[in-house]
């Protein structure tokens, strides 16, 4: 098992920014990949970003691209999303994800997920 809190959620005004923390702990040897997603009230959960735990190599959904940074720091096991240049349409429920495999934008082979943290961001 490898349990995952998030913190740092918020309101904020548009152009704000956020930093999100996810503190994974057990057996965070067997990470491969880890990732936020989000979702917004009456939408689906969407990806937002994914890093390899191993080589720090990133991914992001185009809406994020320069606006959204996602890193990790494996001495803490500990990953985070700093959010800048944030945008009403940014408002949702941001929950983190681990997986043992290749996951990506695939929500589906994240076996491990926090509880989610609120975003709000004002107009």
């Amino acid at each position: 098992q490898v349990p995952l809190v998030e913190s740092g959620g918020g309101l904020v005004q548009t152009g704000g920014s956020l930093r999100l923390s996810c503190a994974a702990s057990g057996r965070t040897d067997s990470i491969y990949m880890m990732a936020w997603f989000r979702q917004a009230p009456g939408k689906e959960r969407d990806f937002v970003a994914a890093i390899s735990w191993g080589t720090g190599i990133t991914w992001y959904t185009d809406s994020v691209k320069g606006r959204f940074t996602i890193s990790r720091d494996t001495a803490k096991n500990t990953m985070y999303l700093q959010m800048s240049s944030l945008k009403p349409e940014d408002t949702a429920i941001y929950s983190c994800a681990a997986a043992r495999t290749y996951g990506l934008r695939d929500s589906t082979l994240y076996e491990y997920w926090g509880q989610g943290t609120q975003v709000t961001v004002s107009p």
